[in-house]
């Protein structure tokens, strides 16, 4: 999902943009309006500026084709989605993180674009599964971005951690992360901890990186049956429990949270973050010298799954236009475009990331794109279960007793097992 807080700066600014051209498009009626489709996203100021640029373009190149922009704050992205579904207005294009995808797929509420996705191979595999239900694709998947680790060098110099990890190769394993943790809290100051991580609020599906970095899963194959209750599962909550037990992270910064990784980095309250790659710009200006390193592996490496898709509707009264659109920002040129402008990552196996050239910051991007790599199509399938947000809710309360209210490990998996069959019942 790519929010500021889920991956792109939320903004409260609702804007028009689109040209009115000759007819170009079938359609009866008027001719403008049947050439017209709108497309509603949210957005931060630099996927703000690619998307009408994009758009500018797409019209251009498409005589009489007009395409009604319209950017809303991200809190209110899904709850007008939602209520324009149930009355026959939603827009005919929309963004959509993969976690929320599968709810309007499964539900038959987007246009199916089988046959219909341009350079269908050229997706990388573990994406286009994000966009697919019962194998079949119901949007693009127009980027990605994932998770790594920020470190304010100076503070880790000041604690003797100077040997950085710069890829999967050689990233640090959990007892080594403990380690540099522990060096950290004896180093600092009381109102300052060692790290924080970004599973705040709608963040709280970030938790399950550790759960597959243990070799742990949500669910089974079947996709319904929980999973978490294992013993992979057990290390990865005993590991995350003890950040809290050991003041390696600030005691307000658990699942249901107001005080977001960015921010606690940027004012220096940690030493560490685990951030997006989206972040990267509002981070580009803080007043100390920062990195970014691989997030740490145990059984294997893993990371969330960021980035969002871009569907059309299935009741659009433009659907060859709406195809059109979805596939001409999901070509290679202009995701390179818009992936170098936000400092997120393409999904196309013909792009390469690391030849990118990010507006902010290109020389921490490639742990950002090597981080990519770990992410498997096995996390896909379960992180875009059409289940996952009701998973999400039981998630964040079981995960918050565990963390601050001493909840037990065996108590928090057996809960989190009994939610999940519930979520999925």
């Amino acid at each position: 999902m790519t929010t500021r807080r889920t991956t792109a700066a939320a903004t409260a600014l609702v804007l028009t943009v689109g040209l009115t051209g000759c007819s170009g498009f079938t359609g009866g009626g008027d001719d403008s309006a049947a050439d017209t489709i709108t497309f509603t996203t949210w957005a931060s100021e630099s996927e703000q500026d690619s998307f009408e640029r994009l758009v500018k373009q797409f019209e251009s190149e498409h005589d009489g084709a007009t395409v009604d922009l319209k950017v809303v704050p991200y809190d209110q992205m899904f709850s007008n989605i939602d209520a324009q579904l149930s009355t026959g207005d939603a827009p005919d294009v929309f963004r959509v993180d993969y976690g929320n995808l599968g709810v309007y797929s499964s539900q038959g509420q987007l246009l199916d674009l089988t046959g219909k996705l341009d350079d269908e191979d050229s997706f990388q595999p573990a994406m286009l599964e994000a966009v697919s239900y019962e194998g079949k694709p119901y949007g693009v998947p127009h980027q990605t971005d994932v998770s790594a680790l920020l470190v304010n060098t100076e503070l880790a110099a000041a604690a003797g951690v100077t040997d950085l990890p710069t890829s999967q190769d050689d990233a640090w394993t959990w007892d080594e992360f403990a380690d540099v943790s522990a060096k950290l809290r004896a180093s600092l100051p009381a109102e300052q901890y060692p790290f924080v991580v970004n599973w705040q609020q709608g963040g709280t599906p970030r938790w399950l990186s550790w759960l597959f970095q243990a070799g742990g899963d949500v669910l089974e194959e079947d996709g319904t049956t929980p999973a978490v209750d294992s013993p992979a599962g057990e290390k990865a909550l005993s590991f995350t429990q003890s950040f809290f037990t050991q003041d390696w992270v600030p005691p307000t910064s658990s699942v249901k949270s107001t005080s977001y990784a960015d921010t606690l980095f940027g004012e220096q309250t940690t030493a560490m973050a685990f951030v997006g790659s989206f972040l990267v710009p509002e981070l580009a200006d803080t007043d100390f010298d920062w990195t970014a390193v691989p997030m740490p592996v145990d059984e294997r490496g893993a990371t969330d799954l960021g980035g969002n898709a871009l569907v059309a509707t299935a009741d659009t009264d433009q659907p060859e236009l709406a195809t059109e659109f979805v596939n001409y920002m999901a070509s290679a040129d202009a995701m390179t475009e818009f992936c170098a402008a936000t400092n997120e990552l393409p999904t196309r196996t013909d792009i390469d990331a690391s030849s990118i050239d990010f507006a902010v910051r290109p020389d921490v991007m490639p742990v950002f794109v090597d981080q990519a790599t770990t992410i498997e199509p096995s996390d896909v399938k379960q992180l875009t279960s059409p289940y996952l947000a009701e998973i999400s809710v039981g998630l964040q309360d079981q995960l918050e007793a565990a963390f601050t209210q001493g909840q037990s490990v065996d108590d928090t998996l057996s809960a989190l097992d009994g939610s999940i069959a519930q979520a999925t019942r």
